[in-house]
């Protein structure tokens, strides 16, 4: 099988495996685990980084793939991706910024910023298994 056809499942693969992880590190956190809560969102960076190297890889091989959808689906299609376009710009530097908080041993700065980071990246990869749902699985691209 061709590396770049599997992609597409690895990416959302990833993204599943990154909200999965951001939940179980924010558990850890209410539960007063800094340790676990770590390294969950240590995890959760480097498989969200992991996606970003495919994604981009993915996408400097095929370059955008038309939505083969049609009718009432498309709008809400392309709801979904302008919305998770958008917030995956903007999760970079949250996610940055929150972890050199964190670093630094700056915990209140952290916890201000991770109530908008962890929501926003939660959406991001959440979102990004729904268009891979919708855009490879139930309206494949036509050949």
């Amino acid at each position: 099988m061709d590396f770049i056809a599997i992609l597409p499942p690895i990416q959302a693969s990833l993204n599943i495996t990154a909200a999965t992880l951001m939940s179980v590190g924010y558990y850890f956190i209410r539960q007063g685990d800094r340790s676990a809560h770590r390294a969950c969102m240590i995890a959760t960076l480097v498989v969200s980084t992991l996606f970003f190297i495919f994604y981009l890889y993915y996408h400097s091989q095929v370059g955008n793939i038309p939505f083969a959808g049609q009718g009432a689906i498309r709008p809400v299609y392309f709801t979904i991706l302008i919305t998770h376009v958008v917030l995956a710009a903007a999760i970079v530097p949250l996610v940055i910024t929150t972890v050199i908080f964190a670093a630094r041993g700056r915990f209140e700065k952290h916890k201000r910023i991770a109530r908008w980071t962890l929501p926003i990246w939660l959406y991001v990869s959440v979102t990004g298994v729904l268009i891979y749902l919708l855009a490879f699985q139930l309206y494949p691209p036509v050949s």
